[in-house]
């Protein structure tokens, strides 16, 4: 595999360790020993244009985003990694419209948003934008059906369509026969595929998700990870930030690693992540498996998790079972 950029505003290439110096993103072509990716190949959704984030902490400016330049495309899956506190979150709540940037533009199908009201990121964030956080967010004296309706009712959808398109949603991850239930009745698996379904049933055209599985059991990862990969089939957009190596690996088609507030190195998963290939972010994920390899776990990889394979998995009355549901079934 090899990594080539065609150099239209001033863009290099470091080849050893496929790092981009930018002071422009466009025309990048991504070639390996079998596939071809050109940037012109699907329509730009989003482009960040040199977005700069700063706030400040008692008398210390933080630079959260240093000029971050990036464009998103149709039914992209974008993983990105980086430390805790590299500015992932802020990241993609600049995307989302959920925070607004200091300076540099946030364009959306063309269109700046530098003049943007209130009213306008309020559209925005409506109907353009599903949002999946760490934690779950869900109300706990209301039903599961009421907390994905929710959200529709504040978009002022009228009563029949939310309850429809709720169900719907809920049925697609898996919950159609829990509708009635409490989130204290629920595991944390069941709650965040509840959080999920109440981003879908906005009906986004761009699902945001920063860190989804950090909050859960490692035994209930495999049900989130497995409704994310139906999204992702079916073409959803999707920019997720993770410390998930092999689903990123295994699900995105492309990889941003981020450092103190910039972009570092942005490329496919198979170069990136290659071990041996001499990329910050290989190195990264090198030590992240270092520390976890301390200590031996009896419990599914997460590629067992995306591929079912999970035979050895038993419960406790001595059956085998699978970690991962079954797909939900579709017209």
């Amino acid at each position: 595999s090899f990594y080539q950029v065609v150099n239209k505003d001033e863009l290099s290439v470091n080849s050893s360790a496929h790092t981009l110096t930018e002071k422009s993103q466009n025309d990048i072509l991504l070639w390996n020993s079998y596939s071809f990716i050109s940037s012109e190949r699907r329509q730009d959704m989003l482009k960040l244009q040199q977005i700069v984030k700063d706030y400040q902490a008692g008398d210390t400016t933080v630079h959260a985003l240093r000029g971050v330049s990036l464009n998103f495309r149709e039914s992209e899956f974008v993983a990105i990694l980086g430390h805790s506190g590299c500015g992932k979150t802020t990241l993609l709540n600049i995307i989302g419209g959920l925070d607004q940037y200091t300076s540099g533009d946030l364009v959306i199908n063309g269109k700046s948003t530098k003049d943007f009201s209130d009213s306008d990121w309020d559209s925005y964030r409506n109907h353009s934008i599903g949002f999946v956080f760490q934690s779950y967010n869900l109300i706990p004296h209301q039903t599961v059906l009421s907390n994905v309706e929710l959200a529709l009712t504040l978009s002022g959808v009228s009563k029949s369509e939310r309850r429809e398109r709720a169900i719907k949603a809920l049925e697609s991850v898996g919950l159609g026969d829990q509708l009635d239930k409490k989130p204290n009745q629920m595991s944390g698996g069941q709650m965040q595929r509840v959080a999920i379904a109440r981003a879908l049933a906005m009906d986004p055209k761009v699902m945001l998700l920063d860190e989804p599985t950090s909050a859960l059991d490692p035994e209930l990862v495999g049900e989130v990870l497995s409704v994310i990969r139906d999204l992702a089939d079916g073409g959803m957009t999707m920019i997720m930030a993770t410390h998930q190596m092999d689903f990123a690996r295994a699900l995105a088609t492309d990889i941003l690693f981020m450092e103190q507030g910039k972009i570092i190195e942005q490329g496919a998963p198979d170069v990136l992540l290659a071990p041996g290939s001499g990329t910050r972010t290989s190195d990264f994920c090198g030590k992240l498996f270092d520390l976890r390899g301390t200590e031996k776990s009896d419990g599914p990889t997460v590629s067992e998790l995306l591929t079912g394979d999970l035979s050895h998995d038993i419960t406790d009355d001595g059956s085998e079972s699978s970690m991962i549901p079954d797909a939900p079934k579709k017209d």
